[in-house]
């Protein structure tokens, strides 16, 4: 394991210690912690067996509780049924690159639109500086301006 990696501690309580910190956290604490990038090792105190899946679902229901929503009934109702089986499957090979491709799509669209916004924004002043160099064309644009003179109102 990397040193991003926060290894913690489960006890039959159920509480979490977190061993860097030597300390007691909480499903918060260690959702924090993964939201600012760390990755989390859960082992069970007594007997050193990971548990780490357990605790983030443990984490996902918790939130999903706050928020009373997590997933479609229709999949909820899927998952029970067929359990183990097909589920298991998909998750392991399909849903985690699916999720990795979206939230890299998005971070590429994001970063292209935000581009599109600094080009308009460059090409108005551009336009405007080279417009303002080219008293030759004035005439031609002014019937495009804003009427912001006496003279236009005649027309």
């Amino acid at each position: 394991m990397n040193n991003n990696t926060l290894r913690l501690k489960k006890y039959t309580n159920r509480r979490l210690y977190d061993t860097e910190k030597s300390a007691y956290v909480t499903l918060d604490d260690v959702m924090e912690a993964i939201r600012g990038g760390r990755s989390i090792s859960v082992a069970e105190a007594k007997s050193g067996e990971d548990v780490t899946a357990f605790i983030l679902t443990q984490i996902i229901l918790e939130e999903s509780r706050k928020k009373n929503s997590l997933l479609p009934i229709p999949l909820l109702h899927l998952i029970v049924r067929y359990g183990e089986t097909i589920l298991s499957e998909f998750f392991e090979k399909y849903l985690e690159q699916t999720i990795r491709n979206y939230l890299n799509y998005k971070a590429m669209a994001d970063d292209q639109f935000k581009k599109w916004l600094k080009l308009g924004m460059d090409l108005s002043a551009m336009t405007e500086k080279s417009m303002s160099t080219l008293p030759v064309f004035r005439p031609v644009l002014d019937p495009f301006r804003k009427p912001d003179s006496p003279a236009s109102e005649d027309s």
